[in-house]
């Protein structure tokens, strides 16, 4: 009895969840929910769904909010780090756009969402945006370490002609790789992976030893030489800040000796807020090169690992992989922008204008409708 409920239950569930899904596909590409074979869905592949849903709406409407407040506040456009998290903003909007969509319809469909070319197409958009945001990355963690190591000497050390210069190599080490990808033919749709992206067919076995050294090469110099720079630029700046940290502990705490008359407990307050603005620095390094490792290195790893002929990776964490660098898209405006309190100020001030204009529209419409109904009442009586 009650394993018979169980039973109910379960295929009650998977009917739910399959009309939710071919709701879903309706709205995103009639086509595809039209060709999607009716099968019960299990429960991680509706996580997984569910999963990419949510990064995509997250990842576009906080990078927008980024772009948003470039384009309301000028002194953000002035400063050199702008044009870093401008072009980083691009990629993950891009990136969200272009191949969220069409992992969903993958992992939806269990088959291949779009046709050849579109495919191609998308698998060139996922190599060039995700080397380009890696390299973003790389390049907003220089011009912090050339902040607080080289402060006297940053203007001239980092000037927006600079800043344009990395950007273009970003874009042109990212256009090299697609480029190469294209016309060695090694983009198309992958069933571990569910999305259309760097891929060798069981067809092109002969080009093996080049694909594998397409794709050891790509990683070396995207993911390992961001994370490479990541890491050096960072611990450089923690190590700057704790020594600047310590002198401003050696000050204070020579200060609040001579002060023999101070209270105790403000004594032990300025020592505590000492230790918060050490733990501080070393979260936000934590943060950045956390953060890039945890997001990106299943998802690499994955990648080389799947170059061995012995080794099968398993479809679910093929695409689990694959949407925890999606989820890279979502988490870096929070990361580099809107924690920020530069970012914040500009957000508060564009949501309060709104907001006064809603209630100022509001106001008027309320009072233009008390007036006709006024008119109204006095038409009554007269007639």
């Amino acid at each position: 009895m009650c394993a018979g409920k169980v039973t109910v239950r379960h295929s009650r569930w998977g009917h739910e969840q399959g009309a939710w899904r071919r709701t879903l596909l309706s709205i995103i590409l009639p086509t595809a929910a039209a060709n999607a074979e009716p099968r019960e869905m299990s429960i991680p592949e509706f996580l997984l769904e569910v999963s990419i849903v949510v990064i995509a709406v997250v990842s576009l409407l906080t990078n927008l909010s980024v772009l948003l407040c470039f384009t309301q506040s000028a002194e953000l456009r002035a400063h050199v780090p702008g044009i870093f998290i401008l072009n980083l903003s691009l990629s993950n909007i891009l990136l969200t756009v272009v191949n969220m969509p069409t992992t969903f319809l993958g992992v939806a469909t269990n088959a291949k969402p779009t046709g050849d070319f579109f495919c191609q197409a998308v698998s060139f958009a996922e190599t060039f945006l995700t080397t380009n945001a890696m390299l973003s990355m790389a390049a907003l963690s220089m011009d912090r370490w050339i902040a607080v190591v080289f402060p006297l000497s940053y203007s001239s050390k980092m000037r927006h002609r600079d800043a344009f210069l990395m950007v273009a190599y970003s874009w042109l080490q990212s256009l090299t790789f697609s480029l190469t990808q294209l016309l060695m033919d090694w983009g198309g749709y992958s069933h571990t992976y569910a999305s259309c992206t760097v891929h060798l067919d069981g067809e092109g076995r002969s080009q093996l030893a080049a694909y594998a050294t397409f794709t050891a090469l790509f990683h070396c110099s995207s993911f390992a030489l961001s994370l490479l720079v990541l890491c050096f630029s960072y611990l450089k700046v923690l190590r700057v800040a704790r020594s600047h940290c310590k002198r401003i502990d050696v000050i204070t705490v020579q200060t609040l000796l001579l002060l023999v008359d101070i209270h105790p407990s403000v004594k032990e307050r300025c020592l505590a807020e000492q230790k918060k603005r050490r733990q501080r620095a070393t979260k936000k390094i934590c943060i950045f090169i956390g953060s890039f490792l945890l997001c990106f290195s299943p998802y690499v790893i994955t990648r080389l690992v799947e170059l061995l002929p012995s080794v099968h990776i398993p479809r679910y964490w093929g695409i689990a992989a694959k949407c925890l660098s999606y989820a890279k898209t979502s988490s870096d405006p929070f990361v580099y922008c809107l924690l920020r309190q530069q970012y914040r100020k500009v957000l508060v001030s564009i949501i309060s204008r709104v907001w006064r204009q809603d209630r100022y529209s509001l106001s008027v419409h309320s009072t233009s409708s008390t007036l006709d109904t006024t008119d109204d009442n006095c038409i009554a009586r007269i007639t």
